[in-house]
Order: C-alpha cells, then sequence, then structure tokens
C-alpha cells in the first residue's frame, strides 16, 4: 500500500505521523511546493519510526514523479482560513490549487482513492473528481467525520461522559449550513433528547456548526489540524483495511436524497474500493429542509467555480 500525503503543512504532516504510527501504509509520500519542507518533516517521521514500532517508509518530496503508483491520494493543500474569513473565501485560489494537485497526481497514478481535505471542501471534492476523470465513489471528501467528532466532543463536554458512548451524524455541507441530527445521537444508547433540553441541544448544534471558526478566531494565522488529521486518517484506515465503516462523508450524489450532481456530507459505507455504498435516511420534513438548504448553499458557491 503507497500512500500520499499532498501538503506538508499542519494537517497534512499531523495527517502522515498519524498514518505512520497506525502503520497504514508500507510507503508514505509527503509532498509539497515548499523545498525542504517535506523532506525534513518525512525523515523526521522516519526517524520516530523505531520508537514508534512501525516499518512504514516516509519520502518527503517535491516533484509528483515520487508518488506514482499511489493507492491512496489524500489533498490538504490550500491556504488555510484566517479570522473572520468564511470557508468560500478560500474558492477561487484554492480551486486552482486542487485542479493542479489533481492533474498532477493523475499523470503518475492511474486509478487511486483521492480523499479531500481541502477547504471548500464539498467544492473541492467535486473539483478533484471533475479534474481525474474517476469513478466518484473514489472520490470523497472529510468533512462529515469532523463535524460529527466535534458535535460528539460538545456533547460529551456538557455531560460529563467518555467520547466513546456517544454515537451521533451530522450531513450536509461541510460550512455553517451542515445538519447535525439529534434525533440520530445516542449517549450509551439513551437518545439525546432524554439527556438535554431543547435549548442546551439547540446550542451545541450552533457550537458545532461554527466549530472550525471558533479554532480559527483562537489561533489567529492557521486553522484546526488535529481533528481534521484524525478524521482523515479513520476513513484511510477503513480504506486500507476494508473495515467498511459505515462514515459521514462528502459524497457524489446521484439521485440519493432528491439532489443530483454534488457532493454533500451522507452517511456512506467506507472499503477498499472507496464508497461501498451511500446510504439514506428517512428524514423528517425539517430534517430534509435543513439539507436541501445545505445544498443549495453548495450549488451557489460551485456556480462562481469555473472549470
Amino acid at each position: 500500500m503507497k500512500i500520499t500525503v499532498v501538503g506538508a503543512g499542519h494537517v497534512g504532516a499531523t495527517l502522515a505521523q498519524r498514518i505512520v504510527d497506525k502503520e497504514l501504509a508500507n510507503e508514505l509520500v509527503l509532498i509539497d511546493i515548499i523545498e525542504g519542507v517535506p523532506q525534513g518533516k518525512a525523515l523526521d517521521m522516519w526517524e520516530s519510526a523505531p520508537i514508534q514500532g512501525s516499518d512504514c517508509r516516509t519520502l518527503g518530496t517535491n516533484s509528483y514523479q515520487d508518488t506514482a503508483n499511489s493507492d491512496i491520494v489524500v489533498i490538504t493543500a490550500g491556504l488555510p482560513r484566517k479570522p473572520g474569513m468564511s470557508r468560500d473565501d478560500l474558492l477561487m485560489k484554492n480551486s486552482g490549487i486542487i485542479k493542479q494537485v489533481t492533474s498532477s497526481i493523475m499523470k503518475y497514478s492511474s486509478n487511486p482513492i483521492i480523499i479531500v481535505v481541502s477547504n471548500p471542501l464539498d467544492i473541492m471534492a467535486w473539483t478533484a473528481k471533475k479534474i481525474s476523470g474517476l469513478d466518484a465513489k473514489r472520490v470523497f471528501g472529510m468533512a462529515g467525520v469532523l463535524d460529527t467528532a466535534r458535535y460528539r466532543s460538545f456533547i460529551a463536554m456538557e455531560l460529563n461522559v467518555s467520547t466513546k458512548d456517544i454515537q451521533a451524524l451530522v450531513l450536509g455541507g461541510h460550512g455553517d449550513s451542515m445538519v447535525p441530527l439529534p434525533r440520530y445521537t445516542m449517549v450509551g444508547g439513551i437518545p439525546l433528547t432524554e439527556l438535554l433540553s431543547q435549548e442546551k441541544i439547540d446550542a451545541i448544534v450552533e457550537r458545532t456548526r461554527k466549530g472550525g471558526g471558533e479554532i480559527v478566531n483562537y489561533l489567529k494565522t492557521g486553522s484546526a489540524f488535529y481533528a481534521p488529521s484524525a478524521a482523515a486518517a479513520e476513513m484511510v484506515e477503513s480504506v486500507v483495511k476494508d473495515k467498511n465503516r459505515i462514515l459521514p462523508a462528502a459524497a457524489y450524489l446521484n439521485g440519493e436524497y432528491g439532489l443530483e450532481g454534488i457532493y454533500i456530507g451522507v452517511p456512506v459505507k467506507i472499503g477498499k474500493n472507496g464508497i461501498e455504498k451511500i446510504f439514506e435516511l428517512k428524514l423528517s420534513d425539517e430534517e430534509m429542509g435543513s439539507l436541501r438548504n445545505s445544498a443549495e448553499a453548495v450549488k451557489s458557491t460551485l456556480k462562481k467555480l469555473e472549470i
């Protein structure tokens, strides 16, 4: 198994280290346009391997030739958000980066699975699919896993319980229009609605929607990377080990939920071939309305893109 991580910034480098520590690949390639940065970080990771007990070989490079025959490519490259910026503010600059990255990857790898992390996530996943020409099941975005993790972490904080006992789901676009589903949220098998008031649930939902921005405001000069890298690593592991995990991901819809031609967060089964199945939940009228509003927000952003 050969895995390439594009972008040696905070998200990419942290993801690469997680892949090495979990020994999810025989070979990991970390690529970036800045000379020396991927080389230095990859060497540092390799020197940690004897301590971690990992035999995942790491290579840092500035040349896409070194990514040849990659089985999985995770794209983290792009400009991060700054305080006051929405994910959509990154649209034009990051779309150009994703076009170039995807074209370069496909030049040397014929049929990789591509996982997109760059923002605005749903639009960048669409761009990668368009440029790569790959089957949509092999191109998907890391969004719902991260959004759901934030949602679960806030619930755990409010109830003072283990995060392990919280099962939840967040659908929709990766942004302020995301759709957390309290009705599908369980705490140790107990419905969330039996443990918290609607007012507290609404506050947690709102904090989840603003979760990325909250961290950006704290950091001032960057955005989140520990949770995003953990989310991407979970998806990579499900592919590598063919675990068939059911996870929320930005998937290309072709009629599911009455939506077509866009990427949006829905529950999927992820295995060795990428997205093995898209699950259609029975949503209430209110939930479906929220999902469609989220889809409209994605569509309106997509219209600004010229490919």
